[in-house]
């Protein structure tokens, strides 16, 4: 594989930055381990990325967050002609805002829970709050279900939205929906195999996701072929109207009825020890190795 000099671009300065630094490491040492020249590149400027056009070839973006996963860098990236992995400019950009990937859903007819959307403009009426409890709340510009909470009465919602007001300005208040929590990756246009995530938290939250060894995931997951097709179709409904492509992960509740409602899509997956699309890719058939590879490959 003549791939040339690799930057694997991690770290950042969002949030997020202690998972994307252990993303970056262990990509960079699979990648490393196939023969492929490449180089863990903790970035946090614009220089920082201008000197990746200089000394390499093509990045991986392994960035979680605001500023590496929203669109930023991949504009950076684009104006000086090296190749990345992942999303474009654009889907890079709505796919980090959760408010505005739930419009694009809606106007496209798939199903999404419903939500209120707080901002400055638009600030919490708890008078006319309409959506019946449980409701979870979420910056609607975070990763990692950092500044989420869910909450049963009024009285916690308030508290719920400071609280996620001290990450974010645009805040989503969605529908709570019982049921069963799924996560599928999408590589290559094609789905890897649906997790069911299944922990003992509220939800799937930061402590689940990163701390928790009591949370299960079941892959491949009990669910009939029927049930199953409906999901990936959906979920590559969900990935290309936002217009996604290489790699990426699409979260999903399936309520009590059966009914699948689309919950999240991430562009920039991570890729630690406790990640998804590794699981799903294992069980797929491709190590690890394999599938950072076959990731650097879609750079364009």
């Amino acid at each position: 594989m003549n791939l040339g000099k690799v930057a694997v671009l991690m770290g950042g300065k969002s949030a997020e930055r202690e998972v994307s630094l252990k993303s970056g490491q262990a990509v960079t040492v699979a990648l490393q381990s196939q023969g492929i020249d490449a180089t863990g590149l903790d970035v946090k400027s614009l220089e920082d990325i201008q000197a990746v056009a200089q000394h390499y070839d093509r990045a991986f973006i392994a960035l979680h967050g605001r500023w590496g996963e929203d669109g930023v860098v991949q504009a950076i990236l684009e104006d000086l002609g090296v190749p990345y992995t992942g999303s474009g400019m654009a889907a890079s950009a709505v796919a980090m805002d959760k408010l505005r990937t739930k419009w694009m859903w809606l106007g496209a007819g798939l199903p999404t829970p419903k939500f209120v959307w707080v901002s400055e403009r638009e600030p919490l009426d708890i008078e006319s709050f309409s959506i019946s409890f449980p409701v979870i709340v979420k910056p609607s510009h975070e990763g990692s279900s950092i500044g989420m909470r869910k909450v049963i009465n009024k009285t916690e919602l308030v508290e719920a939205v400071a609280f996620a007001q001290q990450y974010d300005s645009e805040i989503l208040i969605e529908q709570w929906i019982t049921g069963r929590e799924y996560t599928v990756g999408v590589l290559s246009n094609k789905t890897l195999p649906l997790i069911e995530l299944e922990t003992t938290h509220d939800f799937y939250d930061f402590a689940a996701k990163y701390q928790s060894n009591e949370t299960q995931y079941i892959c491949p997951c009990e669910l009939d072929s029927v049930t199953r097709q409906k999901i990936e179709s959906l979920v590559l409904q969900a990935f290309h109207i936002v217009g996604a492509k290489g790699w990426g992960r699409v979260d999903l509740m399936l309520d009590e009825a059966g009914q699948p409602w689309l919950i999240e899509l991430n562009t920039v997956p991570g890729m630690t020890d406790h990640s998804l699309v590794p699981m799903a890719a294992k069980v797929a058939g491709l190590t690890f190795e394999q599938l950072v590879v076959e990731i650097l490959q879609t750079a364009k």
